[in-house]
């Protein structure tokens, strides 16, 4: 029996490198998301940078493992690890703007998806903006699609109502979006 373990790859230097992608986003939201604002028309729900982190995730790591960062940060916050805007805990997920943070998850997804499609990672910096803007509006509605029937249900609030006042919430989106597409073009960031 040979004992040469020269050949033996528990883990492709890929994979190894993407988990410790989606490690370093998942790390820097939950550095940044304690900076928040205060909605003045909206109390309760606040402006964070984790928009703009989930965008970059999708657009650099793609859908699987942008949704995997999200995941790391998810799992980090229900550990009880302070991450979250405010906390941590399963409490804070279970609150009215826990919906927000799933659908980081699945909005990561699906930008990843429409930039970079199913057949693998693109150069994000070859993808046209219109495809990259496509893929944020996408992102931004179904986080704010998550997040207000999260609110809704927790806060039996009115379901429309809510989601028709996440519209107080696209300027900074916007802003958001343009800084995320800036960051890209600024061949800062390599997709390998």
């Amino acid at each position: 029996m040979s004992t040469d373990t020269d050949a033996v790859k528990l883990v492709g230097e890929e994979v190894t490198g993407n988990v410790a992608r989606a490690a370093v986003f998942a790390a820097l939201t939950a550095a940044t998301a304690p900076v928040s604002l205060q909605h003045p028309l909206i109390p309760g729900v606040p402006i964070t940078l984790q928009t703009f982190w989930m965008y970059l995730a999708g657009i650099v790591l793609g859908p699987v493992w942008g949704a995997a960062s999200f995941g790391l940060y998810v799992v980090a916050g229900l550990a009880g690890l302070p991450v979250f805007e405010d906390g941590g805990g399963l409490g804070y997920i279970l609150g009215p703007t826990g919906g927000y943070i799933v659908g980081f998850v699945l909005s990561a997804a699906l930008i990843g998806l429409v930039v970079h499609g199913r057949d693998g990672l693109r150069d994000p910096r070859e993808v046209g903006v219109p495809r990259l803007v496509v893929a944020l509006v996408a992102g931004t509605a179904l986080t704010y699609l998550c997040g207000s029937v999260w609110y809704s249900l927790a806060q039996g609030a009115p379901f429309l109502p809510f989601l028709a006042s996440q519209a107080a919430f696209l300027p900074t989106a916007a802003v958001k979006a343009a800084a995320a597409v800036a960051v890209v073009r600024s061949d800062t960031i390599i997709a390998r």
